[in-house]
């Protein structure tokens, strides 16, 4: 494993999966495609080419596609000029890095992505700044992130720098297709695969890493407007000590099944996941995540004061870059915010139950790069219970205060060292 890999996920990450704040700054910072210097004493052996930016290259593509309908445009459906793709093979290491026209992926029958779901991914954003540059949010925290899910699956390893140097070349390529709308951004997809041809459970002799964009508007039609969760108390998104505090294939493909089902039966548009021991009560149960966000739920305690509660990063929950945003933002705000505690914890159905029947329940909303802060207005149970929170609140609620504040960061609109922006 590349050292200096292992060395930057070791700033971004602790050692349970937590998301650190990058370094402070007076204002935003301008990310930079320059390479990393060689270091020939990194303990790589010759044969095993490291990833490098300054290897790129570029084939532009000779197709123009017609102008993107922002009215009709649906997520994740709609794919830029270009694409990133990048090879590594075990013994030789990275071919050069390349940008190309967007085209299919050419992959072996047996390739074990196809058998066995060896496969991690990222989810980040471009937006266009208010000052009419391009601009990313916590991008070291996303390719430390994925550095960490390739990891658990043995795929190669790569200098997060380095790969954020290309994702600015693609950037940069495709900076026409970045909506200028408010509410919307370029989509960025980085995702890496095991392509060895070998049906067997094994480490990965070959892996693809790729890159795509898409232009894309508000994740839930409704917007900022809330939604219906159904509260799953029988699937299990994960189970301690497996990969669920990972960014891997594995943990999304199980969950639709679920979801098409509470769609049908229940109209929800996603599922709250909940775990408990089988000896445990029902309502003991603790929630857990959604399928596509993390959660967290603001109650007002007896005793008058308001706390902000999301689940704790214990093995079984993706360790969000929102989710820690959030958070950091929510104990920076304090009680002069609305916030008297910020605590990652076990909520349980029986507290968020008695909150709601004793009108403590202030809100709940989902946290995620799709869709940055989503506001949950009631969450329904399969014996028929509803939990609901008070009446969502567009300008002075929680919820909608921390959208804003993200965005504005997001966006540029203020100076924050979260904002990098691309040049």
């Amino acid at each position: 494993m590349q050292r200096r890999g292992l060395l930057a996920l070791g700033r971004a990450l602790g050692l349970n999966g937590r998301l650190e704040a990058p370094a402070a700054s007076a204002c935003s910072r301008a990310f930079s495609a320059q390479p990393s210097p060689s270091d020939d004493g990194d303990g790589v052996p010759d044969a095993e080419r490291p990833f490098r930016a300054s290897d790129l290259v570029v084939e532009r593509s000779t197709v123009r596609q017609p102008p993107v309908d922002l009215e009709a445009l649906k997520f994740g459906a709609v794919f830029t000029d270009h694409m990133f793709v990048a090879e590594h093979a075990a013994g030789r290491g990275w071919a050069a890095p390349a940008i190309r026209p967007l085209a299919p992926i050419a992959l072996h029958p047996a390739a074990q992505v196809l058998h066995y779901g060896m496969c991690a991914f990222e989810g980040m954003k471009a937006y266009h700044g208010a000052d009419g540059r391009m601009r990313l949010f916590r991008p070291e925290a996303n390719m430390a992130r994925l550095l960490r899910s390739a990891h658990r699956l043995q795929l190669a390893t790569f200098e997060p720098q380095e790969m954020l140097a290309c994702l600015k070349q693609l950037l940069v390529l495709d900076s026409g297709w970045l909506p200028a709308r408010e509410g919307y951004s370029l989509y960025i997809r980085p995702f890496m695969f095991s392509s060895s041809g070998v049906l067997g459970v094994a480490k990965p002799i070959a892996t693809t890493a790729s890159i795509l964009l898409s232009p894309v508007g508000p994740y839930f039609k409704t917007g900022l407007s809330p939604i219906a969760l159904f509260v799953d108390e029988h699937n299990r998104r994960a189970w301690p000590g497996g990969a669920g505090d990972y960014k891997v294939g594995s943990n999304y493909a199980p969950t639709i099944e679920p979801q098409v089902r509470a769609a049908a039966a229940h109209g929800t548009p996603q599922v709250l996941y909940t775990f408990r021991e089988s000896a445990q009560h029902p309502d003991d149960a603790a929630f857990e995540e959604c399928g596509a966000m993390n959660i967290f739920f603001y109650i007002k305690q007896r005793d008058g004061t308001r706390v902000l509660a999301t689940p704790p990063l214990a093995g079984t929950i993706l360790p969000g870059i929102t989710r820690d945003s959030i958070l950091q933002l929510a104990r920076s705000w304090g009680a002069a915010g609305g916030v008297d505690d910020v605590v990652e914890r076990r909520v349980t159905l029986a507290e968020v139950q008695q909150a709601h029947q004793e009108g403590r329940l202030l809100e709940v909303f989902g946290s995620g790069t799709a869709c940055i802060v989503q506001p949950v207005g009631s969450l329904v149970r399969v014996n028929g219970e509803v939990y609901t929170a008070a009446p969502f609140d567009p300008e002075a609620g929680l919820a909608a205060r921390l959208q804003r504040a993200l965005m504005d960061i997001q966006y540029g609109r203020v100076e924050h060292p979260w904002s990098v922006a691309v040049e």
